[in-house]
Formats: C-alpha cells, structure tokens, sequence
C-alpha cells in the first residue's frame, strides 16, 4: 500500500469511498444527501491536504488534514479518514492516521484534535486511542445517529510535538 497525494484523476475513486459513508448517516457530521461535487468540494478544499492510499493500483481509502482554527489556533491540526468497505480491518486507517502524523509534524503542526467523533463509531474511538488520541471531551447528543437517535460526539486530541 502507497499513501500519496490526491490529484484530479482520483475524483471518482475518492466518490466512490465517500458516498456510502456519507449515504449511511452515521459516522460525519455531512449531509447524507451531499452532492458528488459539494462532496469532493469539502473533501478536497484548497485549505486541505488531501491523500489517497492505494493498493494494486486500486485506491482503498482517502484522509484530507487542515489546520483546525485560524491564527493562533493553527498549530493544531485536523484530519477526516475514510476507508472502502472492502478495505476496512485491514489496517488502512490506521496507516492513514500515522502518515497524518508525520505529514502533520512536517508540516509544522503541534497537534491533532478531532472535533466530532461519534460515539457509537467504536471501532474509530477504540482505533485512534490506540493511535494515541484521548478523549478530552463529550458533546451530549451533538450527532444525530440515523437509528440511535442523538449520540454522543467526542473531541480526541493529541501532542505531536
């Protein structure tokens, strides 16, 4: 597996990961009926550094990092992770999430906070502690869940350097 910048050619491959996640409702804090454009537009903003991992020449998962305030606050990092369907479990996020990092200290950032995740994705929560993130806060029923109704989002954050 390769983890390499997004270019224009991988539009559709990127479409293809975000929609079902987008469709089904319950792990982004995005619209599940989000266009194809507007979709790609959030995901692949200029503020955003947008990668791709690539197995077999077949793209597999797509992770974007932006700086999560302005001014002083944009020593502080933020990134989005989504993987195929076939891919998931096979280690891909978390190859993501480690090449955020180290993108992230290259690129001169201090920290990674992620601002909403839902609290009913347990395999992301379980997999970015193990990553390192703590949850450093609880938003009561901050994410509307499409068959639990309002969940918990949380706020996981971790030094880089």
């Amino acid at each position: 597996m390769i983890i390499r910048p997004a270019n224009e050619r991988d539009n559709d491959a990127i479409w293809a990961i975000l929609e079902p996640v987008l469709r089904a409702g319950d792990t982004y804090t995005l619209p599940r009926d989000m266009r194809r454009e507007d979709a790609l537009a959030y995901w692949r903003a200029p503020a955003h550094q947008t990668f791709v991992a690539e197995d077999a020449g077949e793209i597999i998962g797509t992770y974007y990092l932006r700086a999560n305030q302005a001014g002083p606050g944009d020593h502080v990092c933020n990134c989005g992770y989504i993987v195929s369907a076939p891919a998931s479990g096979k280690g891909v996020a978390r190859a993501m999430n480690a090449h955020s990092q180290d993108i992230a200290v290259a690129s001169g950032y201090r920290a990674m906070q992620y601002n909403a995740v839902v609290s009913t994705n347990a395999r992301a929560v379980t997999l970015w502690q193990r990553c390192g993130f703590d949850i450093i806060g609880t938003l009561p029923g901050a994410f509307l869940h499409p068959a639990q109704g309002y969940v918990d989002a949380y706020i996981m954050f971790k030094t880089l350097a």
